[in-house]
């Protein structure tokens, strides 16, 4: 093409306005996903699930699992105090409602870690289980390191945006299993949708709770670096399948591909692959992709709509694998108060 003058200066500008609105977008991509039976571990989708990513609030669930490891050993009980401390209150992203000094049992903190998704809640936790978040912590790696989930590193107890806090989809199904077949007395926690806490209601992001029958847990998580993940489990006349998605776009895009894979599953149109879940392999040697620039700056709402359509369940007319929603299941907390100073001792259990 050739031009003379203006007119050529002005095509030229419109190339490269072109090419740079190009350039801004990011291709429209697969995020990890992974499909298993959850009682013989017989793998029937998997897409990218050994590869490393930020795990947001899934980490609960490894919360969940020291918690109940100390409970097993009867280092605390379910009656235990937990101190919401000045630590715990300087979290990001608190929704309980709860100050320092407020109280609750040790029980009533893992519905609110574990439904309420509560990350000061989650540190309190950690400090009333072993001593400190940092120990506990700790004690979260050794687990990680026993169960085999070679992709995973914890930084803190909640799931906060940390760096250095990976794992992967296969490595969350390992810790999955391990907490809902070996803790069956704590599967009421995981099939419950919301929670109130001294009257404040704080439903979970678990919309397969209420909108995919046969759901009975797990755990959901999102922070901009990770986008949305969800770690779910369907019980079905004795059919169990557990989905993993990770960093899906929207709460949409999340819940409808996790219903997806799913539904696939206890109809039959997803079978057994061939592979077992400790067949898949970690990828040690690359890092985490960071999401933020897709899902938390200015070309958030390019990649939506690309990622739209890639998954376009549930949008105008396509097909929703979501059903209308159900009651809640509910757990109601209540705290009570203690001062906390300097050297302060632990409070006494809850006053009868």
């Amino acid at each position: 093409m050739f031009c003379f003058g203006n007119a050529c200066r002005k095509v030229h500008a419109a190339l490269g306005l072109i090419l740079i609105s190009y350039g801004s977008l990011t291709p429209a991509s697969a995020t990890p996903s992974l499909l298993l039976n959850l009682d013989t571990q017989s793998v029937l989708y998997a897409e990218d699930a050994g590869d490393p990513w930020y795990p947001a609030s899934t980490t609960k669930l490894m919360t969940a699992l020291v918690t109940f490891e100390a409970l097993a050993n009867r280092e605390v009980d379910l009656e235990t105090s937990v101190v919401m401390s000045p630590w715990a209150m300087r979290q990001a992203s608190l929704k309980s409602g709860l100050k320092v000094g407020s109280v609750m049992t040790l029980q009533d903190a893992i519905y609110a870690v574990l439904v309420g998704s509560a990350n000061d809640v989650a540190v309190a936790l950690a400090e009333s289980v072993a001593g400190s978040e940092e120990a506990f912590v700790q004690r979260m790696n050794a687990t990680a390191r026993r169960l085999g989930m070679t992709a995973s590193h914890f930084a803190n107890a909640n799931g906060l945006f940390d760096a250095a806090q990976q794992t992967s989809a296969r490595d969350l199904a390992v810790l999955a299993r391990e907490i809902y077949l070996g803790y069956p007395q704590y599967h009421d926690v995981f099939a419950t949708s919301k929670v109130t806490i001294d009257g404040k209601a704080i439903t979970s992001f678990n919309e397969l709770l209420t909108r995919l029958p046969g759901t009975v847990g797990m755990k959901t998580g999102f922070v901009c670096s990770s986008g949305r993940n969800i770690v779910a489990l369907t019980d079905r006349g004795g059919q169990r399948y557990m989905a993993i998605v990770l960093g899906a776009t929207t709460g949409r895009e999340r819940s409808e591909r996790a219903a997806k894979l799913l539904t696939e599953a206890m109809t039959g149109e997803l079978g057994p692959n061939g592979q077992q879940l400790m067949d898949i392999t970690n990828d040690l040697q690359q890092q985490p992709e960071d999401m933020r620039k897709r899902l938390c700056t200015s070309q958030s709402k390019a990649y939506e709509v690309q990622q739209n359509k890639r998954y376009p369940m549930g949008i105008g007319k396509n097909k929703s694998y979501l059903k209308a929603r159900s009651e809640h299941n509910s757990y109601s907390i209540r705290t009570w108060k203690v001062a906390i100073g300097f050297g302060s001792p632990l409070p006494t259990p809850k006053p009868q």
